[in-house]
């Protein structure tokens, strides 16, 4: 199926800015040669999580060309942050030498058979870039500037991808079935325009404070940098845990009544 963004959709909110970047950082991904290489180091790397063997130096230094190989260091940050942010796993060191690697998930979110890929990567990896950049953009994006981004991270609309397939169809269909994510058209447009929102499962088992921590961390910055995001999630998060503990204190009964409140 086509992209119904094609229709010109302009999400509610802001977000021009993050789009704009994104979409120049796609493009100028394809004229850096160290992309390529960083993107045949990713699949090696998560050939190596999937068969559940150890990621050697030495492997991974003969997976790329050898006239980038003293660009090494630069290509294999850029593959883990890549995989961090796609997949949710980060890489770590098993050996102090540091010539011997695994990938780790740092994911909190549910992991069902369903948000597994064939090859048994964790495709809930992309959830936490989607529900950030929704969260940031008025907790609502345009499914227009929501491709623009994944074209960032090497996803694009109508190309199958070879962890998360049908691409279209995880995204509007999959995670909207797994409650993460709501999938809907702008009231009023016309022609018709849809746009993504934050599902039930994403507000109870992501909370907006862990969703910031993970955009601060690709950024390479605090979750304080978001100055008016952080306050709010941090007050949320201070009520939350209010919440929690009077339920506590006053028996089961209450305590279902303030997660029903705190999940709201």
């Amino acid at each position: 199926a086509r992209s119904r963004a094609g229709v010109g959709a302009e999400g509610q909110g802001q977000g021009g800015e993050s789009s704009s970047h994104a979409s120049a950082a796609a493009e100028s991904s394809h004229t850096d040669p160290l992309s390529k290489q960083m993107q045949v180091l990713v699949q090696k790397m998560l050939y190596k999580y999937t068969v559940r063997e150890l990621i050697k130096r030495s492997e991974m230094l003969k997976a790329i060309n050898k006239r980038y190989r003293g660009q090494f260091p630069e290509i294999l940050r850029r593959a883990s942050e890549h995989i961090e942010t796609v997949f949710g796993l980060v890489l770590k060191e098993v050996r102090p030498d540091g010539h011997s690697y695994i990938l780790v998930s740092k994911l909190d979110l549910s992991d069902s058979e369903s948000m597994r890929s064939d090859r048994g990567l964790p495709k809930n990896g992309l959830l936490m870039p989607l529900l950030g950049v929704i969260y940031l953009n008025g907790h609502r994006l345009s499914e227009e500037k929501i491709w623009k981004i994944l074209n960032y991270l090497g996803i694009y609309d109508g190309r199958r991808h070879f962890i998360f397939g049908d691409t279209r169809k995880f995204l509007t269909e999959d995670l909207v079935r797994e409650g993460y994510v709501e999938y809907r058209q702008v009231p009023g447009s016309d022609p018709p325009r849809y746009e993504f929102l934050w599902g039930p499962r994403a507000l109870i088992e992501s909370n907006k404070m862990k969703v910031l921590e993970f955009l601060a961390r690709v950024n390479d910055t605090v979750p304080a940098t978001f100055l008016e995001h952080f306050e709010e999630s941090s007050r949320e998060e201070v009520e939350s845990t209010s919440a929690r503990a009077v339920a506590t204190s006053a028996g089961p009964s209450a305590s279902a009544s303030a997660n029903t409140r705190a999940a709201s």
